[in-house]
């Protein structure tokens, strides 16, 4: 193993990431004299372990380590990390001890059958996202909230180059935009912990580390997640204001991949919203000079443009 193994190098910056947003008061030290640092000190860190500076620098900077269990428990308890942040970095830890990385598979993802039938008879706005947040498919309902997927290139349905594209954000005047962006940004990371030199990964957030510095700033806090969910205003027009609930499942046999549902209150003026706007799809649909839809995938879960 050497300074350059990818797994050595993601858990040197994830570590150095959660250093960055402790600061001393927070785990009873004295700030003391002028700092350098927002975030505690290497040394500061290795004490709070039991571990000696130069050691938990050499983690830090990717070197040639394999730390053990032990200290893994010491640097988690140290650095307060939840049980996702945990779990991450064993995942990272366990993956940097071996020469080499293990062989992972890189095949093209696809949806099973018996998903697809299920996203079909679904009466709920559903789709799949790969493991990398591309999507995969999508039902009636999903087309009739959020618009039609083939209107873009296969390689731009992505979640995250969706939801940095300028030229469909506007302004990005949705009040809890950065949160949405976190949850996903912390989804590709839990993605990248499991093969860090993926080209699909590697691609995405290159181009997105180019042209957004909004996206480069929250790429560095290295937060991790496993699913995500919320609750999203849509303004339908025609319909009004929607208000629905989006969690995210996990497909079993598909490592990553997670179908992304939108439910209203059952009984309530949004499931009757909902409903007539499977009505008036369901019309649309059956014209043959059916107008193109003028929502955009973006934010949220993809939003319509106009969503707060």
């Amino acid at each position: 193993m050497n300074s350059l193994h990818p797994y050595a190098r993601e858990l040197g910056d994830f570590l150095r990431a959660r250093r960055s947003r402790l600061r001393p008061h927070d785990v009873g030290l004295e700030p003391g004299g002028r700092r350098k640092v927002t975030g505690l000190r290497r040394e500061e860190l290795a004490l709070l372990a039991g571990l000696s500076t130069d050691y938990y620098q050499r983690i830090e900077q990717g070197r040639e380590v394999r730390p053990s269990d032990d200290v893994l428990d010491a640097l988690a308890g140290a650095l307060g990390l939840d049980h996702k942040e945990r779990r991450h970095l064993f995942t990272l830890a366990h993956a940097a001890r071996r020469s080499m990385p293990a062989r992972v598979n890189r095949d093209p993802e696809r949806v099973p059958e018996g998903t697809r039938r299920l996203l079909r008879v679904m009466d709920t706005p559903a789709v799949v996202l790969g493991r990398h947040l591309d999507l995969l498919d999508w039902n009636p309902m999903a087309k009739a909230l959020l618009g039609d997927p083939d209107a873009y290139p296969a390689d731009r349905l992505n979640m995250l180059l969706l939801l940095f594209d300028d030229t469909l954000t506007g302004e990005r005047s949705c009040p809890d935009w950065e949160q949405q962006a976190l949850d996903y940004i912390g989804m590709m990371r839990a993605a990248v912990a499991t093969d860090p030199t993926h080209p699909r990964a590697a691609a995405i957030v290159g181009e997105l580390s180019i042209r957004s510095a909004q996206f480069r700033r929250l790429w560095a806090q290295h937060d991790v997640r496993e699913s995500v969910s919320g609750t999203k205003t849509f303004r339908i027009p025609g319909i009004g204001d929607t208000v629905l609930d989006w969690d995210t499942y996990p497909l079993p046999g598909n490592p990553g991949s997670v179908m992304l549902v939108f439910t209203a209150e059952p009984g309530s003026a949004d499931a009757d919203r909902l409903q007539l706007l499977a009505s008036l799809h369901a019309t649309r649909s059956a014209l043959t000079n059916e107008r193109p839809s003028q929502t955009v995938w973006t934010a949220a879960g993809p939003t319509p443009s106009g969503t707060s």
